[in-house]
């Protein structure tokens, strides 16, 4: 007995789905280390903490997060500078080196959601 099975392949779906996952993923994935980065932002009167965004550039597949403040580089640099408990310098680095197994996940779980749609 001779069995017969048939496979459509629809390639350009299947790629511009993975890239609307992956998309979706960078967002998420940025928007999570940015909320673990304002929980560590030394902290006098928030303006640091607020000046955080995280963007993604569509064409390039890369996501980036950035605090915006004349002395967001000092904060972060100076190893010496004294913070409230809970605070930090390396505020962004930290976290990101942390969390990129999470952020990995995330983008991964998205990747796999726009397959299955």
């Amino acid at each position: 007995m001779t069995q017969r099975s048939r496979l459509r392949w629809n390639g350009d779906a299947a790629l511009r789905s993975t890239r609307q996952g992956a998309l979706r993923g960078l967002r998420l994935g940025s928007e999570h280390l940015l909320q673990v980065a304002r929980g560590r932002v030394p902290i006098e009167e928030a303006t640091l903490e607020r000046s955080g965004v995280a963007t993604v550039d569509e064409q390039s597949l890369t996501a980036a997060v950035s605090f915006d403040t004349p002395y967001a580089v000092t904060q972060h640099e100076r190893l010496d500078f004294q913070h409230d408990n809970g605070r930090e310098a390396k505020y962004l680095e930290r976290p990101m080196v942390e969390e990129a197994d999470v952020i990995g996940e995330i983008i991964a779980a998205q990747v796999r959601r726009s397959l299955r749609s």
